[in-house]
């Protein structure tokens, strides 16, 4: 396994806003950066791992005010409460910055005033439409028109009209530099669909100049030259990453600054991606600043109902599920159940199903049933008999081959795909177990050499396995090396077999993780967590509704015409709007190497950039169209009721793009 000298590695997560107790989708984003953060370590990089609060914005002032207290003791008391959630989940941060703290905003004021002094800042007047939850401004074309009310394209929550006097950044000034590093770094934006979306909805169509203060506020950094007004969330916010390690606009910069600078990446959620992906490159070129090397902008986890609401009582929190399950098995979760581009599910029976399964049964009974033969048969005595045969080949080449595999898809952040790749090994080592049949094995007094080599390979195969799973699992790893007698072997030992040459197991096993009687969970569940009643809507009198009209259908035909259709699922690469067109968007799709575009009239249902990386389904042996001007090589399916209500055919889960609809 490669490993690297004390090679420099800075990683980031978003800074927390901190306007509340944060629920579990906020906190997959720290653990994910955890874990990649600790392998990094473990292959032997320098690693510097920031996070921290953001704390300034009208928001926080509106909730400091109805609590009945000053902005900064509400922040002091939110941001207290957030370290408090992120050291409960173990996480390893080396700097929890806060934009409160002195130097950042003394640093922010004079990195404003640079900006104002070389003319990419100036002064002008904003009128438009503002959500208050978000932070952002939009203009009439941007917001969404919801049952006659105004609402935020990004969060769907009322917007309300604002004008006030602000400074703006000339955002236009530095859009083509910017298109031109994207095109030359595609690592740059990851996953690729985000990358699509900023580059088609945000930087093709044209910037916006952008607001970066407010005067209907005060809680926020003051412009130092222009005490009516504060800087704007994203200038102060975003700033952070480069605040955080000793950056000096006006002076030399820090040793430490020089050393990590740029990012190596930004851990961010998928809805904060164009702050920075657009704007803070933008920020840094202005500053003459490098750019970070890479943002990773993660899906959301979401309630299995749907996104988290205080209002419709479905949020999970942290603490709550580490008391129900332990710390280890949320971590194991939220990060085994997070696919790479899409969101991901939480629900108690997920929860509940993924720890008997993988936690309990594969990698708890394995251990268990290790210690407790080496103990029957030997003492506790852990010694290769040196008896090999060829079924052990199988089990050494896989634990061999475990590192290289988890250290391929952790190069390109793909956690879960690692954890699977380490559950694999224990699997294997728990089908090794069936294969040779120990307690067989012992029955026979010849057989004792090889009844040690097989539980040596055993406890050789799982303190492999408990190496690489302690990035992700800290606890859990060495639970298991202290059970087994062994320790957490280097990253730079990992790809050979037989580090350990004997070892003494625990007289008495302890259980890693209990299975879960399902019912007895969800009663407690239930106890806790009673159903938020909503209150009855007031009654109204209607006529009495029409007989259901019975189904028309069209005439019957023959599966010899069916069959002539070819339908296949591909993968949404890029959706826009066509030009002067109110019902058409463009889609570039991929057919599993093979690459479409079809025009589809479903613009007033869909956003484009919902659309972009989710799996479709198509006729593909349609003749090409032209529509509005543009070919179409082939149509979407999609199923509408009878008050107009349209969804597009997606798969339940993930196939190949080509995979045929049969």
């Amino acid at each position: 396994m490669q490993t690297y000298d004390k090679k420099p590695y800075y990683i980031t997560t978003a800074i927390a806003y901190a306007s509340g107790k944060p629920h579990i989708g906020n906190c997959y984003e720290i653990v994910l950066t955890d874990a990649i953060a600790r392998f990094r370590r473990a292959q032997g990089y320098d690693v510097f791992f920031q996070t921290g609060t953001d704390e300034h914005g009208q928001k926080i002032e509106m909730k400091a005010e109805a609590a009945g207290k000053s902005p900064k003791a509400f922040v002091d008391e939110i941001a207290g409460q957030i370290r408090g959630i992120w050291d409960s989940l173990n996480i390893s941060y080396d700097k929890f910055i806060r934009t409160t703290d002195d130097y950042h905003e003394a640093e922010v004021q004079k990195i404003f005033k640079k900006l104002y002094d070389q003319g990419d800042i100036y002064k002008g007047a904003y009128e438009g439409w503002y959500c208050v939850p978000d932070e952002s401004f939009f203009t009439e074309s941007q917001v969404v028109d919801k049952d006659g009310v105004k609402v935020c394209p990004d969060c769907g929550r009322p917007v309300e009209k604002a004008k006030e006097e602000a400074y703006f950044f000339r955002m236009s000034k530095y859009a083509d530099r910017l298109m031109a590093y994207i095109e030359a770094h595609p690592e740059f934006i990851q996953p690729v669909s985000r990358k699509n979306e900023m580059v088609n909805n945000f930087l093709k169509p044209g910037l916006q100049d952008l607001c970066v203060s407010r005067t209907s506020f005060k809680w926020g950094i003051p412009v130092s030259f222009d005490s009516k007004h504060v800087v704007y969330v994203w200038l102060d916010a975003l700033t952070n990453y480069i605040t955080g390690i000793g950056y000096h606009c006006d002076g030399e910069s820090t040793e430490q600054y020089r050393k990590l600078w740029p990012a190596d990446v930004h851990i961010i959620g998928k809805d904060i991606i164009r702050f920075h992906t657009i704007y803070w490159p933008i920020f840094l070129m202005a500053l003459g600043e490098e750019l970070p090397k890479q943002v990773f902008g993660h899906p959301w986890l979401l309630q299995g109902d749907g996104k988290m609401s205080k209002s419709r009582g479905n949020v999970l929190y942290a603490d709550t599920l580490i008391d129900f399950f332990g710390l280890d098995a949320v971590r194991y979760f939220v990060l085994h159940e997070m696919p790479f581009e899409n969101d991901g599910v939480i629900t108690w029976d997920l929860l509940i199903e993924r720890i008997n399964s993988d936690l309990a049964n594969v990698l708890g009974n394995l251990l268990n049933r290790t210690v407790a033969m080496s103990n029957k048969y030997f003492g506790g005595l852990v010694k290769n008999g040196g008896a090999t045969e060829a079924v052990d080949e199988e089990l050494i080449a896989l634990a061999k081959e475990t590192p290289a595999r988890c250290e391929k898809a952790m190069e390109t952040l793909h956690v879960a795909d690692a954890l699977t790749e380490i559950w694999n090994l224990f699997k294997r080592c728990n089908k090794y177990i069936d294969e040779t049949m120990p307690w067989a094995l012992a029955k026979d007094p010849d057989k004792k050499d090889r009844l040690a080599t097989v539980l040596y390979n055993l406890a050789e195969g799982l303190t492999i396995g408990a190496t690489l799973l302690a990035p992700f699992l800290p606890d859990t790893a060495e639970k298991i090396v202290k059970q087994l007698g062994t320790r957490l072997y280097g990253f730079e030992e990992l790809g050979g077999f037989g580090m350990t040459k004997e070892a003494t197991v625990t007289d008495k096993p302890e259980q890693l993780f209990a299975r879960l009687d399902a019912a007895a969970v969800m009663k407690k569940v239930a106890e806790i967590f009673p159903p938020v009643k909503e209150e009855a809507a007031p009654e109204v009198k209607k006529e009495a509704p029409a007989e259901a009209k019975p189904l028309e259908h069209k005439a019957e035909i023959e599966y010899d015409d069916f069959a002539k259709l070819e339908f296949r699922v591909g993968k949404v690469l890029v959706c826009e709007e066509v030009p002067k067109s109110k019902k058409l968007l463009r889609f570039e799709i991929d057919f599993g190497g093979e690459k479409r575009q079809i025009i589809s009239g479903i613009k007033a249902w869909y956003k484009p950039e919902e659309l972009v990386g989710k799996r479709v389904m198509a006729v593909v042996n349609l003749k090409p169209a032209k529509l509005a001007g543009l070919l179409s090589e082939g149509m979407l399916l999609s199923a509408e009721d009878a008050d107009g209500n349209l969804a597009l055919m997606t798969t339940e889960r993930e196939v190949g793009a080509g995979a045929e609809v049969r």
